[in-house]
């Protein structure tokens, strides 16, 4: 059998935690106060998802600008770091 390759940047971790959550693969965004977004994925009940997205249909918002506020509020820049 022929080994396989090995794959060292898919999983390796930068010495710098700064640097790996910035990392080069961001794509630009007018709207964002850095210039940059970053996906987020997270597992909801349905019944959470429906509340969530009824809530926001009742702000006139969409659901990512409400838990972008959200998340703004609840997790501000630290001190002394840049927005």
């Amino acid at each position: 059998m022929s080994e396989r390759p090995t794959r060292r940047g898919f999983a390796s971790r930068p010495a710098d935690p700064d640097q790996w959550i910035k990392a080069a693969g961001a794509s630009p965004r007018n709207d964002s106060a850095t210039g940059y977004t970053a996906r987020l994925t997270i597992d909801v009940t349905p019944d959470q998802r429906g509340r969530i997205k009824i809530a926001a249909f009742q702000r006139g918002v969409t659901v990512a600008d409400m838990l972008r506020d959200l998340l703004a509020r609840e997790f501000p820049p630290a001190e002394g770091e840049r927005p």
